[in-house]
């Protein structure tokens, strides 16, 4: 305890790191002030009791409650994260995104912009379908007019609250874009906590407390999952200069076991609500319809074996297009580095692209189980809004971010001669020497 006190205190002390943090909390207050603030026309009393479900109800996890409570900001960031993607895969597939990436900071800079850009588009068309969702009874004058001022105010919220996360990078403490994101689903759990606890109140304080002990034993295993690294060694060739001799050098090439991060996740989800739309667009009368939109309910075993195989296909997918050998063994191969016992050049790119596959396998594996947990918990009784919590896009976001905002926070205490945030070791995989930089 005292350990933390000191930690505390030494933060507060580093001027600069006091007033990212006073920053922070102010951006981060701005945000959840205006996700109350329902749009002009809508009468918020008569919204659609108890929140969204499906896919909606994920989207308003992530967002804090602001879809359902039809704020200005009820689709919060999430256009600009959909913009990030379609700009990545274009990175992919056109050679002129794939220059600017090897451009540098210069590069990154264009691709921001051209994100920024982007993003304006997707949200007017989101914006749309999105009033389509707002209770019809609740809308005071519906019409064009209030079609097209709705969305314009929309897109104004969400191009705000993307300012909002580029100040909370530049004036703040993490990353602005995945602190909004992760703020959203923080607001949910003190109210989803209360609600299991009541709930659990008939049945005994036990059922509760043990719930509680699962949470926390995924927490920590979705933290391994994130820090897991398996390090390769590397060795630099003795260099003489001059009089100087440099003797060699031993790094290493940090190869992270979910490479691929949530974005396995988000994309199979986008894909099993297919089956459950094109059911209901289908004869509902039609039996194979029935069907269909049973198996493909969240609770529905079927659901989650699918959800599961495709969160491995994808993170295969994500982490192939994300993580290139051949860029590793060059680099390596131009900095005077190599894999002792491989050969320079095609063999160091065959045995990390070896490495890679055998290790994304269990990362893989153990990402679909996370992402199926939530499900697991509402089967075995636990509240709808408390099992979000217990796994999935939810957590691992809330994780990754935590851990991003620790280390910048430890970076300043090292830099002013301070100790890290950890009594002791290192938080592993960050901390060690690297040899490349990505």
């Amino acid at each position: 305890m005292n350990k933390f006190i000191t930690t505390i205190k030494n933060i507060f002390a580093i001027e600069d790191l006091r007033m990212r943090i006073f920053n922070t909390l102010f951006f981060i207050a701005i945000y959840r002030l205006g996700s109350y603030v329902v749009l002009p026309g809508v009468d918020p009393t008569r919204l659609k009791q108890g929140g969204a479900t499906g896919v909606l109800g994920i989207l308003d996890t992530l967002l804090g409650g602001a879809f359902s409570h039809a704020s200005i900001f009820a689709l919060g960031i999430m256009p600009y994260i959909s913009a990030s993607i379609v700009l990545q895969l274009l990175t992919i597939a056109v050679p002129y995104f794939q220059k600017l990436q090897k451009e540098g900071e210069s590069g990154r800079k264009k691709i921001n912009q051209y994100t920024r850009v982007l993003t304006i588009p997707i949200v007017a068309l989101q914006s749309v379908g999105f009033i389509a969702t707002i209770n019809a009874d609740a809308i005071l004058n519906p019409g064009v007019f209030f079609t097209i001022s709705t969305a314009m105010i929309v897109t104004a919220g969400t191009l705000f609250c993307m300012w909002l996360g580029e100040k909370i990078t530049d004036k703040g403490i993490g990353n602005g874009i995945s602190m909004i994101i992760m703020i959203g689903i923080v607001s949910r759990l003190p109210g989803a906590l209360i609600g299991e606890a009541q709930a659990r109140t008939m049945r005994g304080s036990l059922v509760f407390l043990i719930e509680l002990v699962v949470l926390f034993l995924v927490v920590m295993a979705v933290i391994i999952l994130t820090q897991a690294v398996r390090q390769i060694p590397v060795q630099y060739a003795k260099q003489i200069g001059g009089a100087a001799s440099l003797s060699s050098q031993r790094q290493y090439i940090p190869m992270k076991v979910n490479a691929a991060g949530v974005m396995p996740i988000i994309f199979a989800q986008s894909l099993m609500f297919v089956p459950a739309i094109a059911a209901s667009a289908w004869n509902k009368d039609s039996e194979t319809a029935g069907l269909i939109g049973t198996w493909f309910q969240p609770n529905h075993w079927v659901y989650n074996v699918v959800f599961g195989l495709l969160i491995i296909i994808f993170t295969y997918f994500y982490t192939a297009i994300s993580v290139n050998p051949n860029q590793i063994a060059d680099d390596l191969k131009r900095s005077g580095g190599f894999i002792p016992g491989v050969k320079p050049g095609r063999d160091t790119s065959e045995y990390i692209d070896e490495v890679l596959t055998r290790i994304t396998l269990p990362g893989a594996v153990a990402l679909a189980v996370i992402a199926i947990l939530p499900s697991l918990a509402t089967v075995a009784g636990v509240t709808r809004p408390f099992a979000q919590f217990f796994g999935g896009t939810s957590l691992i976001i809330m994780v990754g971010v935590v851990l991003d905002t620790m280390n910048q926070v430890k970076s300043y205490l090292l830099m002013r001669h301070y100790d890290g945030m950890m009594k002791t070791g290192k938080e592993r995989g960050r901390s060690r020497n690297i040899a490349l930089a990505s």
